[in-house]
């Protein structure tokens, strides 16, 4: 049985149609793309969205948790992909709202690992063609 049921992603993808987010199967679920950032989740029928240090908070008051799984004999969280609050499906602009919030959260998350990189001292070097000492 797939992890997300196409019935489900269908449902969802209509809901965000005003976004024209782009699915793609990815292990066991459905990441959902907007503008190349991945900034929602399906998995078992259940939607996630990314959320950063900015948007953490709207989900935590919402009774939103960390999108969690079971590897072996341990829970395993990811803190970067909340659950979608109860009752959010059933109101597309409120929902869209939350979305968006999520897509510019995962273009902060690209934004900053990319000048994370540049101040981590990692440099390019080309090769340099041999002297002509003699």
């Amino acid at each position: 049985m797939p992890s997300v049921s196409s019935g489900f992603q269908d449902f969802i993808l209509d809901l965000l149609g005003p976004l024209d987010a782009t699915p793609r199967r990815m292990f066991s679920g459905v990441g959902l793309f907007h503008g190349g950032v991945m900034f929602g989740l399906l998995v078992r029928d259940t939607m996630y969205l990314r959320v950063d240090h900015i948007t953490r908070e709207q989900f935590e008051r919402a009774g939103s948790e960390p999108f969690s799984y079971q590897r072996g004999e341990r829970q395993v969280s990811l803190s970067a992909y909340y659950v979608v609050p109860e009752g959010l499906l059933d109101q597309q602009d409120e929902l869209l709202q939350w979305a968006r919030g999520a897509i510019e959260a995962a273009r902060r998350a690209v934004s900053s690992a990319r000048s994370a990189t540049s101040r981590s001292g990692a440099r390019r070097y080309r090769k340099r063609p041999p002297s002509d000492n003699g």
